[in-house]
């Protein structure tokens, strides 16, 4: 068949050095201390004279910020005074950010919380939270949150967090979020305030600026009490900058002083291999020092786990009935505690639907990706053959891209059509050159309004959020997987509440992980909202293959700790990519 595999028989920033020095500070809570470990020898950090503040900004790269002082200790800009500048205004940052944090720890009194909305709990919010507290005044270390996207996570954790705090010291809480920070963290913020942040010092930060807070921890010896793991998928590798961090600010290697860790996902892992951020748990389980379990590869397979050291890195067993086998222990060491240490609920209006559909190509066409696809094959042999991974990740990602090109019309014309329809439409895609804009290029040309949620800082992703929200665009393009909210009904900043129009989403590409399609799913599909998904193919190609697993395999990265990779492996056959390492499919860093 046409197209299908044949097998082979910053700114120069200067450090500058204040004057002062910094003097002890009395704690802001009422009924904790605060809990710092030394400082690093030599950090002197900025402190307010008589009438002053010392004011932490949140200045954009390479923006000007007259009168402010660039502080390597905290990574950020720094003013001193009794009021701010009007210059330096719009650097002000919002409460509960990583700079309102750190300039309330340098100052004697923090500034005071806007007064939010309240927000009433859900039943299961309020229920989540006592397990999960529960949990914690048995001893407990950490907790895996996995409910269902939808089904109310951020709440259940800030709820948690209230109880943990009035039974034990806790006065610092560490949120770590998913990206984008535009969107992600004045959502936790907005969650914090209303339902409460029972006078706790939070601080809510990304996935990507771990590195600052692990900074802080050096420079300063600030650690935190209790520390939330929003989408704690993002730490599943041990080999990236981003594990080391939350090492540091999690207590992963910390046997004393470490922070009561929540860790909140709906898609823990593809592979047992992929929950280094369970290790601490699992060691207390077993009653083992916490050093052996810092290779958790080894680790499972001393524990009789169907693991091996294969030619490229661990690997974990094809067959089913032994998947099954290691599923059902991984799950009995979270949930068979008592208390359990783990919490999953589906979302209780069904699962997502998830359909293929198929593109006829025209024959000019369906020539551009047979020649596509010849290439690729050709030059995925020739890496394969010479064992050039990065060639063969190259290869892998350029016709992904091509390929997701040629079928760019026919996306904009179903598009079109769900709009008519009356339906808004979430577009689900991987690339920006060569799907997102020429998508969003050819609507607006058609007259349809798009909200873009991609590029790098190219757009205000919460303005073009709220246009998709109100219905002011009714379809939005993105590539984000996690952490925001397109669906119906919900209620939005301000007391609004967003269109009731249906929501319809489009995979403009099958999605190799399940982790990343399932989270995507979410977007639109929750908060008893309904919305069906659909998977575009070229009809009769590679892709048609690709897009089946998908289908097929979408649901196994639910409610287990470790998920079927059967998929991922038929994938990476489809492609002759099975000798390339996991995450050349996954997207994983």
């Amino acid at each position: 068949m046409p197209g299908r595999r044949r097998r082979p028989t910053s700114s120069s920033r200067t450090t500058t050095t204040t004057t002062r020095t910094a003097a002890p500070r009395k704690a802001a809570a009422k009924k904790a201390t605060p809990r710092k470990a030394a400082p690093k020898a030599g950090a002197e950090l900025p402190v307010a004279g008589p009438g002053e503040r010392v004011w932490v900004l949140a200045v954009p790269f390479r923006a000007p910020a007259p009168g402010a002082s660039w502080h390597a200790g905290l990574s950020a800009h720094v003013y001193v005074g009794a009021t701010l500048p009007a210059a330096l205004a719009p650097y002000d940052p919002p409460p509960y950010s990583l700079e309102r944090f750190l300039e309330d720890e340098l100052n004697a009194e923090p500034r005071p919380v806007p007064p939010a909305r309240p927000m009433s709990p859900r039943p299961e919010q309020v229920t989540g939270a006592a397990v999960i507290a529960a949990h914690e005044a048995a001893g407990g270390r950490m907790f895996l949150l996995g409910d269902d996207p939808g089904v109310g996570k951020t709440g259940t954790a800030v709820l948690a967090v209230q109880q943990i705090a009035a039974r034990r010291p806790v006065r610092t809480v560490l949120v770590v979020a998913d990206r984008p920070a535009a969107i992600t963290v004045p959502h936790w913020a907005r969650s914090i305030a209303a339902f409460g942040d029972s006078g706790l010092r939070w601080c809510v930060t990304t996935w990507d600026r771990l590195g600052k807070v692990a900074g802080l921890t050096k420079a300063t010896g600030q650690r935190f009490d209790v520390v939330v793991a929003d989408e704690a998928h993002m730490v599943r590798h041990t080999t990236t900058q981003r594990w080391k961090h939350w090492r540091s600010v999690s207590g992963a290697g910390r046997v004393k002083d470490a922070p009561y860790v929540l860790l909140a996902t709906a898609t823990p892992a593809h592979t047992p291999l992929e929950l280094p951020y369970l290790a601490p748990h699992f060691a207390a389980v077993h009653g083992e020092p916490l050093k052996d379990w810092s290779d958790l590869p080894s680790r499972l397979a001393a524990h009789g786990f169907h693991v091996e050291r294969a030619r490229y890195g661990w690997s974990w067993t094809e067959d089913a009935e032994e998947r099954r086998a290691d599923l059902t222990r991984l799950r009995s060491w979270l949930a068979d505690t008592d208390p359990p240490a783990t919490l999953h609920r589906p979302a209780p209006w069904g699962p997502v639907s998830v359909t293929g559909t198929p593109v006829e190509l025209t024959p000019a066409e369906r020539a551009q990706y047979e020649a596509e696809w010849s290439e690729f094959r050709a030059e995925m042999q020739l890496a394969r053959r010479k064992r050039e991974t990065a060639r063969g990740r190259a290869a892998l990602l350029r016709f992904r891209q091509k390929a997701g090109l040629i079928r760019a019309a026919a996306t904009v014309d179903w598009v079109k059509a769900q709009v008519e329809a009356d339906r808004q439409v979430a577009v689900s895609v991987e690339f920006v050159e060569t799907a997102a804009d020429p998508i969003r290029e050819a609507l607006l040309d058609g007259g349809v309004a798009v909200a873009s949620i991609y590029g790098r800082d190219r757009f205000d992703v919460e303005a073009e959020r709220l246009r998709f929200q109100t219905g002011e665009a009714p379809v939005c393009v993105f590539t984000v997987t996690a952490s925001i909210s397109l669906h119906a009904g919900e209620v939005l900043p301000g007391g609004r509440t967003a269109s009731t129009t249906p929501r319809v989403g489009l995979f403009h590409q099958p999605r190799f992980s399940g982790i990343a399609a399932r989270q995507v799913t979410g977007r639109t599909h929750r908060d008893h909202q309904v919305s069906p998904w659909r998977v575009a193919f070229a009809q009769d190609t590679v892709e048609e293959d690709v897009a089946r697993v998908m289908v097929e395999r979408l649901a196994v990265t639910g409610s287990a700790a470790g998920g079927d990779t059967a998929g991922l492996q038929q994938i990476a056959e489809l492609l002759d990519a099975d000798w390339l390492p996991t995450t050349s499919l996954t997207g994983a860093d």
